[in-house]
């Protein structure tokens, strides 16, 4: 995807946008919306990107905070973050009928909680604990707890037994600041048992590599996401963090002229809750500013697929043959 070159360069991050929970997460609002019609119920946003939510609210769907919004057995769906065991509950008081979105990465943390919690373990939770999906997953356990931002917090932790402590993590975080967590809680509790295979997740992972091996490339990182979305803020950090004038921007709009001043290369991402449309947009923008020449990178092939939930399946499947007498 190339322009009339003009010295200055566009570099497009390969891979970027949409993760497979995410595209999952849409997916199942959509279908819900067109096979059950309006109104459909969301707790909280669906994913964690502005333009997604407005596009769904346009076609019916209706995002509530707390499940004591949806009237009593209406539809609901439950965001890619997952819930805790309580909102399970108060879900089922209201016989809602529930349709879970929540991404199978997540489903996979929530499940070492619980396995966590019944070995007697006291558990750490890395992560940022306002973020829906760490609420969530604190949610399973939350008598023996405790969640940890920075190695400094890893300081202050006290367990009622330091060789029966386990450690997992937010799906989104920042690879090489948890890192740093995780060998601040090996120093301090050396028994310390960690999940078979990471929690943080195969596209947080490879955007921030992508991010590490392209952006020394260019003179300025864009990353496309909302201020909400905990992946894309990871990339932006990334980027600074090697060095990098680097900015998160909503849209294209969220650019500033200054940005741009004496800036010959822009490398260009996005979290994995920010679709492509918007990317193209900005790619639009920068040409227009004279940045002709579009290259993109791909630093990994990546093709994952998470199947529907059950309760999205049954509802599409065909009905079956009748039988002709």
């Amino acid at each position: 995807m190339t322009a009339a070159s003009n010295g200055k360069r566009l570099l497009l991050l390969k891979p970027r946008g949409f993760c497979a929970g995410v595209v999952r997460a849409i997916d199942i609002v959509r279908i819900a919306l067109d096979t059950f019609g309006p109104p459909i119920y969301v707790r909280k946003e669906i994913v964690h990107n502005r333009y997604v939510v407005e596009d769904l609210t346009a076609k019916g769907a209706i995002f509530v905070d707390d499940i004591d919004e949806v009237p009593e057995g209406e539809r609901v769906i439950y965001s890619a973050h997952g819930v805790s065991p309580e909102v399970r509950e108060a879900s089922e008081a209201r016989n809602l009928r529930v349709i879970d979105a929540t991404c199978p990465l997540v489903t996979k943390v929530h499940v070492e909680a619980v396995k966590y919690a019944k070995e007697g373990y006291s558990i750490i939770l890395i992560g940022h604990r306002d973020h829906d999906e760490v609420i969530g997953t604190l949610g399973e356990a939350p008598d023996v707890t405790q969640v940890v931002g920075n190695p400094e917090e890893v300081t202050r932790l006290e367990v009622p037994d330091p060789e029966r402590i386990a450690y997992i993590t937010q799906t989104t975080l920042s690879l090489d600041e948890t890192k740093d967590i995780i060998a601040a809680l090996r120093k301090k509790f050396p028994k310390v048992k960690g999940p078979h295979a990471q929690d943080i997740c195969y596209a947080t992972e490879n955007r921030q590599i992508a991010v590490k091996q392209v952006s020394p490339q260019a003179d300025l990182l864009l990353v496309v996401g909302s201020d909400n979305s905990s992946n894309s803020n990871r990339l932006v950090e990334v980027g600074r963090n090697i060095g990098h004038k680097s900015y998160l921007i909503e849209n294209f709009r969220a650019i500033k002229p200054e940005w741009l001043e004496g800036v010959a290369s822009v490398a260009l991402t996005a979290g994995a809750s920010a679709p492509e449309c918007l990317v193209e947009e900005v790619v639009d923008f920068l040409k227009h500013a004279g940045y002709g020449t579009v290259e993109e990178v791909e630093v990994m092939p990546e093709n994952v697929r998470f199947g529907l939930p059950p309760e999205i399946v049954e509802a599409i499947a065909p009905a079956p043959a009748v039988a002709a007498e």
